[in-house]
């Protein structure tokens, strides 16, 4: 079962829902060698969930710059290219796929394809520079890197070994390779890798997290019960405000290389048969607005600042938004404020309104607060969801009292099976019994969680994730710098900025600018630092030689003294 809310008409609700006797009820099985609870009624791979979509006819799945996409083309151009990866290239059950492009159709069938191959997806960043793209190919040696044009420019000229497809000009092939061919029949396990999507690490250098078959299903069986739970809130309440579990018309703004995107938005909304909006290009406020209006989207995730510019724009008063029944956000922590200012804006999702907190390493959900529960503890994101355990450890890995802060760990069918070749790293984050240590400090209250995102190194930048370690790597590569420490400082929009404190070497006078294109140059926009701090004497270090970013952050002297 999940923690008991503080409100009785959700907690009879769950407890409906969860009936032992019905389509929810959850049982235990080994998992990886290790105990779990799962929902027992449950699809056996993605390619099942794919096949399925077929039922839904004509229905429009994929809308984006003009061109409608339905269920039963998407699965026949999904089927060719499938069968064009496999001949063409000779992809294989675990093989990889990269894909490197902005939001459109053609990622997600390449997903599709792959997935449904057997083979593993890998979502590569697509704000990354060459020196990111590069690495990534490296570390994850696909067979096939199918990108848009703009995204392989930032290659360069020096050749990469790995056959390149571009979107624009040679997938129009694939989809058409092997017209009324079916999808591939070879055999997949519920704990096969799936997907891998690349988060940033202490290492510095992104890794690349494993979610399984077993993982996305578990997530879009979570995220119908959930959809399921509001239509039976509204319909008790005696409304529908809530709408379809899913609502009939999606927008997606986040990227599909993010778990919000891809998991949350297309394989969910595939499954459900909701309509999918995307957006060519850069983000505009006004034309996200006018497709609101026009498509008569029903459901959004806006992720970051993405809301606030929506809700800031001065034309947000001429468009008609009433159409918007459901609205979730994560990634960031949202104040009180803003919540309000949602509510004000999207009167129609008041009841549905959700902050949720996960990891890619947890397929991106463990807990959610939603609707006047929400109103009630607006600075916690939520209860547990059903077959995900949350707890709050010590260092040793001990249980800390109520109340009291401490490590959060997640455990359940949504836990990544491991890093992409980074066993030592695996072992780090995989306590015994496969409990994720998320390194996020949290603390657990009559059974909602509250996340403390300040006590952490890793940098919330809107809905980026953010690791210092891998700037400071970067800055003290530079020949003028001899040390450097990378935080974060708080933005009202943002939540936090990139700040940067940096040690130039005797007689070396480097400017900002001349440290931000360095950085720029081997690092996406949004890790370059918008301070800097230049300072002679060194950096405050403790006896092992790790720097005190809370002396840098808050001031004050060091406790240590160098011998």
């Amino acid at each position: 079962m999940i923690p008991k809310s503080d409100i009785a008409l959700h907690n009879t609700v769950e407890t409906e829902l969860l009936a032992e006797d019905g389509p929810f009820a959850v049982e235990e099985v080994p998992v990886l060698g290790a105990p779990c609870p799962v929902f027992r009624d449950r699809l056996p791979h993605l390619r099942q969930l794919l096949e399925n979509s077929r039922g839904f006819g004509d229905a429009e799945y994929i809308v984006y710059a003009g061109r409608r996409v339905s269920f039963a083309e998407h699965h026949a151009r999904v089927a060719s290219v499938a069968r064009a990866l496999a001949e063409r290239f000779g992809v294989r059950k675990g093989d990889r796929v990269a894909i490197l492009a902005a939001n459109r159709p053609e990622w997600v069938m390449t997903w599709w394809a792959a997935v449904s191959l057997g083979a593993i997806p890998v979502g590569m960043n697509g704000w990354w520079v060459a020196d990111e793209i590069r690495f990534a190919l490296e570390d994850s040696e696909p067979k096939v890197l199918v990108g848009d044009r703009k995204r392989l420019e930032r290659i360069g000229a020096a050749p990469v070994n790995v056959p390149i497809v571009e979107m624009e000009s040679e997938f129009r092939a694939l989809e058409e390779h092997a017209p009324g061919v079916t999808l591939p029949q070879v055999a997949i396990d519920e704990d096969d890798p799936a997907s891998i999507l690349y988060t940033s690490g202490t290492t510095g250098r992104p890794k690349g997290a494993i979610n399984t078959h077993r993982n996305i299903i578990a997530l879009n069986r979570v995220q119908t019960w959930h959809g399921l739970r509001l239509l039976k809130i509204a319909l008790a309440q005696g409304g529908g405000g809530a709408g379809a579990p899913l609502g009939n018309c999606t927008l997606i703004t986040s990227p599909l290389f993010h778990l919000s995107g891809l998991y949350t938005g297309a394989v969910t909304l595939l499954a459900a048969g909701v309509k999918t909006v995307y957006l060519e290009g850069r983000f505009d406020p006004e034309r996200t607005l006018a497709v609101i209006q026009d498509e008569k989207v029903t459901s959004w995730g806006p992720m970051g600042t993405v809301a606030l510019r929506i809700m800031n724009h001065p034309e947000v008063g001429r468009y008609d938004l009433s159409s918007i029944r459901q609205l979730g956000s994560g990634g960031a922590p949202v104040s009180r404020e803003v919540q309000a200012q949602m509510r004000e804006v999207f009167p129609g999702a008041r009841a549905s309104l959700g902050l949720g907190y996960g990891m890619t390493e947890a397929t991106g959900m463990a807990t959610i607060n939603f609707g006047a529960e929400l109103e009630a503890h607006p600075e916690s994101v939520g209860r547990g969801l059903p077959t995900i355990d949350v707890a709050i450890r010590d260092a040793d890995g001990r249980p800390v009292p109520e109340g009291a802060e401490g490590e959060i760990g997640i455990h359940g069918p949504l836990v990544m099976r491991e890093y992409w070749r980074r066993a030592e790293a695996t072992r780090e984050v995989l306590a015994p019994g496969r409990w994720l240590r998320t390194g996020d400090v949290g603390r657990l209250e009559n059974g909602y969680l509250y996340v403390n995102s300040r006590a952490r190194d890793l940098i919330l930048r809107g809905s980026e994730n953010v690791h210092p370690a891998e700037i400071e790597m970067r800055l003290e590569a530079h020949p003028d710098v001899v040390e450097a420490a990378v935080l974060g400082v708080d933005h009202p929009e943002l939540g936090q900025e990139v700040k940067a404190v940096v040690v130039p070497r005797p007689g070396a006078t480097p400017s900002s600018g001349d440290l931000s294109h360095w950085v720029a140059e081997a690092l996406a926009y949004y890790k370059v630092p918008a301070h800097w701090e230049l300072r002679r004497e060194s950096l405050p270090r403790n006896a092992t030689g790790k720097v005190l970013k809370g002396i840098l952050r808050e001031g004050g002297e060091s406790p240590f003294v160098e011998d």
